[in-house]
């Protein structure tokens, strides 16, 4: 199979590390991808979706896997298909599931599907009297895509309404904020649960637990996440059955009877307040870095899972994952998530450690490759330095001897990554 692959970062490099694995891939491009991937296939300089079209037609591509929110909400999936190519995600109209927070929220009310309560507005008045109704901590969120920035915690009903303010104005988040959600704080724990949909049929992937703040200890600004580690404790049968009954079947039902089927991953964010799953949001991808622990932990080839979902065959597929846990630790650049960094040369210690080698990997993200051949960090999130292992904690303690392993100017990660685990397995 000839495969494409949308997107440039740590999610779409693991992606196609899995598939460059996977035996039934003659070749892999990546548009754009990023410094790193062309090491695992060709990078392609096509942002036109159209124009994308054209060359997947051209190179007999039979499959391409979507990576990112932007390209789905733009309808990337809807050219595809008109020209009867064969793609894994949601049509236009399915990804409006997170390109909007309103249709989303409107969306589980509709289909009775456990949330918090919430209203949508675009009037400060409406929004400062519905945050007098709640309890501190306050939820505003921007109704449109704002990468992965648009949600706000307050802490106190004066700076939610300052908040909804600020959005409402644009000065927030431009027209993404023009109207928005405010909701009550739930108050539990967060987990990220995947399923991959086909419009009928679903398989759902081990559940992660990402780590959104900067900082040790869940402190500092929300980011694009700092880790993330798979699967996770925090999760029982029980809760698994219920997410299933209670939000994935309703959601995949209601798709439909809204003629738009969902095909693609359907990303819940979901909080658990004392033993009852809650949906928080919905991504319409997969998560990253969550991402990057997953790909590795499935045993069954990364063709079969993606293929069959996007030709709507997902009940004859059989996914099975490794009984092993993997845990990724973000390396980011010096003034991330405040500002953007002077690149650094990206130096990687060869590993002599045998048992290291064979049980990690690094997912590059934000680097660039230079004139010199040299890989340096150009963004954000650099890499992912993940780790596997029969526990949480061995797994743990593999992803950070291979970020000892890594190098830049102003390196920066969290130290605490599967914190939460490790205190339920000790």
């Amino acid at each position: 199979m000839n495969i494409l692959v949308v997107g440039s970062g740590g999610r779409e490099y693991s992606i196609g590390r899995a598939l460059r694995a996977d035996e039934n891939v003659d070749k892999l491009y990546f548009a754009p991808g990023n410094g790193a991937t062309d090491e695992l296939g060709e990078n392609i300089s096509i942002s036109d979706w159209k124009e994308l079209a054209d060359f997947a037609e051209a190179n007999s591509i039979d499959l391409t896997i979507v990576g990112p929110e932007a390209p789905l909400v733009d309808g990337i999936v809807d050219i595809f298909k008109e020209r009867g190519l064969t793609i894994f995600g949601p049509s236009a109209a399915a990804a409006q599931l997170e390109g909007s927070k309103i249709f989303m929220k409107n969306f589980l009310a509709k289909y009775n599907i456990p949330t918090a309560r919430y209203i949508e507005t675009d009037s400060i008045e409406e929004a400062s009297k519905f945050i007098d109704t709640l309890s501190e901590p306050v939820v505003v969120k921007a109704d449109g895509l704002c990468a992965g920035k648009g949600v706000i915690i307050a802490p106190s009903k004066e700076e939610a309404k300052k908040s909804a303010e600020e959005m409402l104005s644009g000065e927030a988040f431009g027209e993404a904020g023009k109207r928005i959600v405010v909701e009550e704080y739930l108050d539990g724990y967060e987990l990220s649960v995947f399923a991959v949909c086909d419009g009928k049929d679903y398989v759902i992937l081990p559940a992660a637990q990402d780590h959104k703040r900067l900082l040790d200890g869940d402190k500092g600004p929300n980011t694009g996440g700092m880790g993330a580690y798979a699967p996770t404790p925090l999760v029982n049968d029980e809760i698994y059955k219920k997410l299933e009954d209670r939000v994935v079947k309703p959601t995949l039902e209601g798709m439909e009877k809204e003629g738009m089927p969902f095909t693609g991953v359907l990303f819940m964010g979901v909080m658990v307040v004392d033993g009852e799953p809650l949906i928080l949001e919905y991504n319409v991808r997969f998560g990253d870095p969550e991402c990057e622990e997953l790909m590795p932990l499935m045993k069954t080839p990364a063709t079969e899972l993606f293929y069959k979902a996007a030709t709507g065959r997902l009940s004859e597929a059989d996914i099975e994952f490794y009984d092993r846990y993997a845990v990724g630790v973000v390396m980011a650049s010096k003034n991330y998530p405040y500002k953007s960094s002077e690149p650094a040369e990206i130096i990687v210690d060869e590993i002599h450690h045998e048992d290291l080698a064979q049980n990690s990997y690094i997912a590059y993200a934000g680097v660039s490759r230079g004139d010199d051949g040299k890989l340096y960090a150009t963004g954000g999130r650099v890499l992912v330095c993940v780790g596997f292992g029969d526990s949480i904690k061995e797994a743990r303690d593999r992803a950070y001897m291979l970020v000892g392993q890594v190098h830049f100017a102003g390196k920066q990660c969290r130290t605490d990554i599967a914190y939460q685990a490790l205190s339920e397995e000790s």
